[in-house]
């Protein structure tokens, strides 16, 4: 079979945002407290009291934790990591020796079964070591064959590929393309039936795990026929299969031990029983295995807040300036107080959402894109701060330090690590509009077809009466609630009085879905083009949210009897901070630049502004801005490294 002329697909915006509509989950089956939060009600009885683990999982996950620990303290070497921009064969393979690659997977098939909340716990902790290496296990377990095949797979699919994962073969999930990012509706990797098989054809871009990877979760777009439906569909691919070729390994700004690279496939046969769901199903399969996978990321960032707090406070309490520590000069205290108010919520945040995920009695698909836009975001955040409060010392190498005889600290290397989080599994600014998509969502349901210009008016008609009983039910209760009672909320009032925070975002929950009413009601049809209002209104949920898991995680510490009155302190403290937030972000809800920023935009891109740029060289090589992707052979040599112990 001759190599197939991959024409891209040409694709309308109103046309993508079908396929993308089309793989979302269209059902709420089970509560969600982030859900209920954007329709103004503030649903504290789904998260309050907080949910705790089972005690034969802590046992588990706890003696797991310190076997990980011991490994992570003597084994991995980060500064050598970093030096020599790859993870050792030795690391990985003591990894594989711990069960460290099977840590979500069912013991049944060699894994260690651990729950989300563990998982999480556990990147967190390996992340500190080397970020490379929690990259390797999170794109192996969150992403990459496990989640799908839990979720979606056969049983002769999981019986055949799990006990793999689980102790000996690394996987890698490979979607994005040159010229396809967030966009799959434009995915040009084909998967055309042959008999058994489906032969694949087409370029993979930015493949974590995918140079050293086993196995391979692939997306490519099937051929609608007789036999098929078609459409975007996911495959486990052999990555040692003839005719695929890792061209690059590519190297970044940060996580320099990361095993990311390009990936061709010509001419691929793959097993029709590896295919993951039915043909058209992969869309949905890779967004629903990030309802929980997108966790893994905010964990880390966890990890790294707890560690910039560690540097901050050793640093600062002996570092003088003017006759007193740096820490209690106020410029440098209120960053110290920031990170670990932060890290408090931030830690907060995903525990709640990962024993949430635990427990499946609530939906969490916003509460973990939630995690990961805040998770990331603040993350850097905490992570630049530290190199601020570090000074000089904060922009040299660690290897520069020690080599002048200085604590080897690398700060600007946790900041370079930590900035591809606001890209990974959904930048910043794709979170917002899916959040924002789920935050809408009844609105939509009931008053959906009347913003729609292809609807008839039959169709409109019956929209606008759905709409009308919706309406006549939902919007007086945003006028009046307990964050108007002083008395709401009493059981967090203790030594330090968290209530009044609570009352506050119950008060702020009804606000933003006035606000959200109002816009919609504005601008109708447009709405989906107002990005920069949809992200502020993800903005304000994202910190109610987070002040809504602060208290209750400092309510269950205080109930036992765990630095109950410093967590109350810090709950306090980042809810205080959140709250100058919240009333900033709705301050520019109404009064912004949005509609200037564009005209600016269309002079930058008209070439109005040239002039600007005059006065500089552009050290760029020349060379087209994305590489050619057209499946075909390639004369370059694989660059894939090979790992003992895989198959």
């Amino acid at each position: 079979m001759s190599a197939p002329t991959t024409k891209k697909p040409t694709v309308t915006e109103r046309e993508a945002r079908q396929v993308a509509e089309a793989a979302r989950e269209q059902n709420w089956r089970k509560p969600s407290f982030a859900k209920e939060l954007f329709l103004g009600r503030f649903r504290l009885d789904l998260i309050h009291p907080h949910p705790l683990p089972a005690d034969d999982d802590v046992r588990r996950g706890e003696e797991f934790l310190a076997e990980l620990r011991e490994f992570c303290e003597t084994k991995i070497d980060s500064a050598l990591i970093e030096r020599e921009a790859r993870i050792p064969d030795e690391v990985i393979a003591g990894l594989k020796e711990i069960g460290a690659l099977g840590m979500k997977i069912d013991p049944k098939y060699g894994g260690l079964g651990l729950t989300q909340v563990y998982y999480n716990k556990a990147l967190a902790l390996v992340g500190s070591a080397n970020p490379a290496v929690g990259a390797l296990l999170s794109a192996h377990q969150s992403i990459g064959v496990p989640q799908p095949l839990k979720i979606f797979g056969t049983q002769e699919q999981k019986d055949a590929f799990l006990p793999r994962c689980a102790r000996t073969d690394i996987s890698a999930f490979l979607l994005t393309e040159p010229d396809v990012g967030s966009d799959p509706a434009r995915l040009a990797t084909t998967a055309v039936r042959d008999g058994d098989d489906y032969v694949l054809d087409g370029v993979k871009l930015w493949t974590t795990n995918g140079v050293v990877a086993n196995l391979l979760v692939v997306m490519a777009r099937v051929p609608k026929s007789e036999d098929g439906k078609g459409g975007i569909t996911a495959f486990v691919v052999e990555a040692d299969s003839p005719g695929i070729t890792v061209e690059n390994r590519n190297a970044f700004m940060g996580l320099r031990g990361i095993e990311n690279g390009v990936t061709r496939f010509h001419q691929v046969r793959v097993p029709a029983a590896n295919r993951i769901g039915p043909e058209g199903s992969g869309l949905k399969i890779a967004l629903t295995t990030l309802n929980t996978g997108r966790l893994s990321l905010p964990a880390m960032c966890v990890g790294a807040g707890k560690w910039c707090l560690k540097i901050a406070r050793e640093w600062s309490g002996v570092r003088e300036q003017w006759g007193k520590p740096v820490a209690l000069h106020e410029a440098v205290g209120s960053k110290i107080s920031f990170i670990a108010a932060t890290t408090f919520a931030l830690e907060a945040v995903v525990d709640l959402s990962s024993q949430m995920a635990d427990e499946d009695r609530n939906d969490i698909r916003i509460e973990a894109a939630l995690a990961k836009l805040y998770g990331s975001e603040m993350g850097c955040l905490m992570a630049d701060e530290l190199v601020q409060i570090r000074g000089g010392r904060g922009f040299e190498t660690a290897e520069s330090l020690k080599a002048r005889g200085e604590r080897a600290v690398p700060a600007e290397q946790i900041l370079r690590d930590l900035r591809i989080n606001r890209i990974f599994e959904g930048s910043t600014e794709i979170m917002h509009l899916l959040i924002a998509r789920e935050a809408v969502d009844a609105h939509l349901s009931v008053a959906g077809d009347l913003i729609d210009p292809d609807k008839s008016l039959q169709d409109k008609a019956k929209a606008g009466a759905n709409a009308g009983v919706f309406y006549a039910k939902w919007l007086p209760k945003l006028v009046a609630g307990p964050g108007q009672l002083p008395t709401s909320y009493g059981d967090f009032k203790h030594d330090v009085d968290l209530s009044p925070h609570l009352r506050y975002v119950e008060r702020h929950a009804r606000k933003l879905a006035r606000s959200t009413f109002y816009a919609m009601s504005r601008w109708q049809g447009r709405m989906e083009t107002k990005q920069g209002f949809l992200g502020r209104i993800v903005d304000i949920g994202a910190e109610l949210f987070a002040m809504s898991a602060a208290c209750v995680r400092a309510e269950l510490l205080r109930s036992q009897g765990d630095h109950g009155r410093e967590a109350y302190q810090l709950a306090d403290a980042f809810c205080r901070q959140a709250r100058i937030r919240v009333d900033e972000l709705f301050t520019r809800l109404w009064s912004n630049t949005d509609d200037l920023d564009r005209k600016v935009v269309k002079g930058v891109l008209g070439g109005s502004y040239e002039w600007l740029e005059q006065g500089v060289v552009d050290p760029s090589d020349e060379g087209p801005w994305i590489a050619d992707a057209n499946p075909s052979e390639t004369p370059r040599p694989s660059v894939r490294r090979k790992i003992g112990g895989g198959s």
